[in-house]
């Protein structure tokens, strides 16, 4: 199962990606996420992981597994039964770009937890996509 958004942002790809992979300030321009917590110092990279709290969902450790500086990154979550993958990509386009943003859900109970949180998870999408836009276009 996947759920996924993209809207078009007149910013740079270099503006939205320095918002995007400071993964800390995310609670600062989306009310999806309420705190997150790097693990491990330095630039966002494969392997570093963070811990994300967001609103009416069990905290979790999210693991970096693909990275394109400048042009987006995909991390896990992992439970038992339950595999979510995030990803957030940027695609230069005129004088801006347009951003894709998703979670595919993947395991044994995948298809469960996705119907469970499938109205929550499309909200959380709308919220990330729309306040990175705001944040975005504000800084260039």
């Amino acid at each position: 199962m996947e759920l996924s958004r993209s809207i078009d942002i007149q910013a740079s790809p270099d503006v939205v990606w320095a918002v995007w992979s400071d993964v800390e300030r995310w609670p600062e321009w989306t009310a999806s996420v309420s705190r997150i917590e790097r693990l491990e110092p330095g630039p966002l990279a494969i392997g570093h992981r963070a811990r994300v709290r967001q609103p009416k969902l069990p905290t979790a450790v999210w693991q970096v597994t693909k990275l394109e500086v400048g042009r987006g990154f995909e991390w896990v979550s992992a439970s038992p039964g339950a595999r979510v993958t995030g990803y957030h990509w940027i695609e230069p386009q005129g004088g801006g770009c347009r951003v894709k943003l998703g979670i595919v859900f993947a395991g044994p109970i995948a298809r469960l937890v996705g119907w469970l949180t499938r109205s929550l998870s499309e909200r959380y999408l709308e919220l990330e996509a729309n306040g990175l836009k705001a944040r975005t276009e504000r800084r260039g």
